[in-house]
Order: structure tokens, then C-alpha cells, then sequence
């Protein structure tokens, strides 16, 4: 087996208040050789700590571990340092009261088009977004509208058909 590909996994446990949420964590080779594997995206933001919040989504089957986040089985979604989302969507502007909701929103529909999540819990991700605009202060009133929008338009970005191309270079 070449360097290239060996790869190490160990499966760590992060102990959070009152949770334990597994993590996988990868070591990988010091050569990858010449090609990388990218997505083009328009991202605005990056987390600069890991954030973990209380959703009330509760997966069915089994916790869920991905790259960027992993969400328990009680609902606890712990989002990943270093993740990257686009923040508002649509005819709108980035405020304070804005953010938190769409990094949330970001992850959970990203869980989704994953297919990590099921996407019967896009309503409830729907109602989280708007919950947490008006918990950080939003007018009720644009909250109301950013829940309408991501009901109209939300559907086909949470679906496995939606998920970014893998590019290579060169």
C-alpha cells in the first residue's frame, strides 16, 4: 500500500454538558499527489470556533458524523470550526440577527442534501431558522418573510440532486 493511500482513523469521543457526540478523526497522508478535489461555492463566512446548539431535530435511526457537523440523536448539532456557508440567501441583507439562524439553517440543510439527514426535517429546519432570527432580535415581521421565503424556495436546495459538483485539477 502507497503512502498515498494509507489512511488512519480513530474514533474519538467529545464529551459536551450533557452530551457525548462520537467524532471520526482522520490523519491523513503527507502526499496526496497532484490533483485536488474542490467545489466552487460563494462563501462569505467560516466559523472560527466550533458551535454547538440544542435543535429539538432528533435523527431516527443513528447520530450523524459528517466533516463539517454531527447531530446526535437528542437533537444536539455541533458545527464544525472551520465550516464555510453563504449566510442569507435571496433578496436580503446580512445583519447580527441574521447569521447564527443561517449558519444552523446552512448545516442542517446541508445534512441534508448530504442525504445524512432526512428531508422530512426541513419544516422543522424552516422553524428553527425563523426561531433563532427572532431569539437574536430580527422584527417578527421579517422573520415572518424569511420563514415564507425558505418554505417557497427551500425545498430543492435540501436534496441529494442539489449537493455541489467534486471538480478535479488539472
Amino acid at each position: 500500500m502507497s503512502i498515498a493511500s494509507k489512511e488512519i482513523r480513530v474514533l474519538a469521543v467529545v464529551q459536551t454538558i450533557n452530551h457525548t457526540l462520537p467524532v471520526e478523526i482522520v490523519e491523513f497522508p503527507q502526499w496526496s499527489g497532484k490533483k485536488i478535489k474542490y467545489t466552487k461555492g460563494d462563501y462569505k463566512y467560516v466559523l472560527d470556533q466550533d458551535y454547538v446548539v440544542e435543535t429539538g431535530i432528533c435523527p431516527l435511526i443513528e447520530d450523524i458524523c459528517s466533516p463539517f457537523a454531527h447531530m446526535d440523536q437528542s437533537g444536539l448539532l455541533w458545527i464544525v470550526k472551520g465550516y464555510a456557508w453563504n449566510g442569507p440567501s435571496g433578496p436580503t441583507i446580512d445583519t447580527k440577527t441574521f447569521l447564527r439562524g443561517s449558519l444552523i439553517h446552512d448545516a442542517l440543510y446541508q445534512l441534508m442534501r448530504w442525504d445524512l439527514l432526512d428531508n422530512n426535517f426541513r419544516e422543522a429546519a424552516d422553524d428553527l431558522l425563523r426561531d433563532i432570527c427572532l431569539e437574536d432580535g430580527m422584527n417578527p415581521i421579517r422573520a415572518w418573510y424569511v420563514h415564507k421565503a425558505v418554505r417557497l424556495a427551500g425545498k430543492e436546495l435540501s436534496t441529494p440532486s442539489t449537493r455541489r459538483k467534486i471538480r478535479t485539477a488539472p
